[in-house]
């Protein structure tokens, strides 16, 4: 298996609803019977019926795995920027941006449907011009 995400999907109670939080951050996607698409960098996130996720991953009910989506970006100041945004359109701060242990800054809010995301800025990781994050060689730094 190759180490990498190619699709996140994320089950929400009301499509129409979670398409138009996300496109109120600014995200452009594309609705095809009932699910919604954004390109994200070289990944996509996926809108998609709680109860359709359910039946199409063979557990019952609704499932309520656990999950945080994390975005890097280039600043502190761009962490508070993504925050207010998204508070904006309607997500509940969970943790407010402050100061980290490995010396960045970061905060979390919730999405409509419940669904975390941490904002991030890490001096220790590379972003390309395209947004696409590098990990470190941790094993470099010791």
């Amino acid at each position: 298996m190759e180490q990498r995400i190619s699709l996140i999907t994320l089950g929400v109670a009301d499509v129409a609803r979670a398409k138009a939080f996300y496109e109120q951050l600014g995200w452009r996607g594309q609705e095809v019977e009932e699910t919604v698409f954004f390109q994200a960098g070289g990944l996509a996130l996926v809108l998609w019926g709680r109860d359709k996720l359910a039946d199409d991953a063979g557990i019952e009910g609704p499932g309520t795995g656990a999950m945080t989506l994390a975005q890097n970006v280039r600043s502190r100041a761009e962490v508070d920027e993504v925050i207010a945004t998204a508070t904006k359109a309607g997500a509940t701060v969970t943790k407010p941006a402050r100061e980290t242990f490995y010396g960045g800054y970061a905060g979390y809010f919730a999405d409509p449907d419940g669904h975390l995301w941490e904002i991030a800025w890490n001096p220790g990781f590379t972003l390309a011009e395209d947004g696409t994050l590098t990990v470190p060689d941790f094993s470099a730094m010791n």
